[in-house]
């Protein structure tokens, strides 16, 4: 039986693109083991000359989904992994794997809410997973995501997000454009601050089970905006990344 920290040979059997710097890739997995929301894998690549290059990568599926997993992987400048995914990577590819690996920063329906959802670009993808195994789960949580992207165009998952806020099952998507807007635009046009951070948790107030996902300098200053406006640091959870090599 397969365990989440041995390598196996995953088989990507379709690619999405989900903006011009992100796409999304589905992995059949031999020894597929149930993941929770939040958790991650480790993707490993090998060169002829035995040159090996690792990275970990959010699942964005949801629990729910048997044999394969999504992962959703962002072109990185200078990055070996990503840039090998998305310039080199096809359909039918065979690609080493670990996981699901983590066991803090996740989600289960068990849990309940109300759920508060910070992310900042590619840290959206382990949040989708847990929306996606809320709505998988038919958990009734009340749930508030705050997304800030640099552009439209940059919004991952974008026109799921709008599909899912469409359904009126209780969850809110909040998004917040840093560097430009189209026409029209009402959501936020601003870095994440103290004032956005109340008007999107006050509904909730102190009992708001928090997940943040992002840039660190985004992630720190979420969380301790949260913890100005009274909510609990047992109740907050981040993840954070920052510029990476692969």
């Amino acid at each position: 039986m397969t365990t989440a920290l041995e390598w196996q040979l995953a088989t990507i059997t379709a690619i999405r693109s989900e903006t011009p710097q992100v796409k999304s890739f589905t992995f059949s997995l031999p020894g597929w083991l149930p993941h929770r929301a939040g958790q991650h894998y480790d993707v490993r690549l090998t060169a002829a000359d035995g040159y090996r290059a690792q990275r970990s990568y959010s699942v964005a599926s949801q629990p729910e989904r048997t044999g394969e997993i999504d992962l959703t992987i962002e072109r990185v400048e200078g990055g070996e992994v990503s840039a090998f995914m998305h310039e080199t990577a096809v359909v039918g590819d065979r690609i080493e794997v670990r996981g699901p690996i983590g066991g803090y920063f996740v989600w289960e329906a068990a849990l309940g809410g109300p759920l508060l959802l910070i992310a900042g670009g590619s840290g959206i993808v382990p949040l989708m997973s847990m929306l996606r195994h809320r709505a998988a789960s038919g958990s009734t949580a009340p749930a508030r995501l705050l997304y800030s992207s640099r552009t439209y165009d940059d919004v991952i998952y974008r026109d799921e997000l709008d599909r899912a806020v469409a359904t009126k099952d209780g969850l809110e998507v909040f998004h917040t454009l840093t560097r430009s807007q189209p026409a029209g635009w009402t959501g936020f046009a601003r870095r994440i601050d103290s004032k956005m951070l109340s008007e999107v948790s006050q509904a909730y107030g102190a009992k708001a089970l928090t997940f943040i996902c992002g840039p660190t300098p985004l992630v720190e200053s979420a969380a301790n905006g949260l913890l100005e406006l009274g909510l609990k640091s047992e109740r907050i959870k981040t993840e954070r990344f920052g510029p990476s090599g692969t």
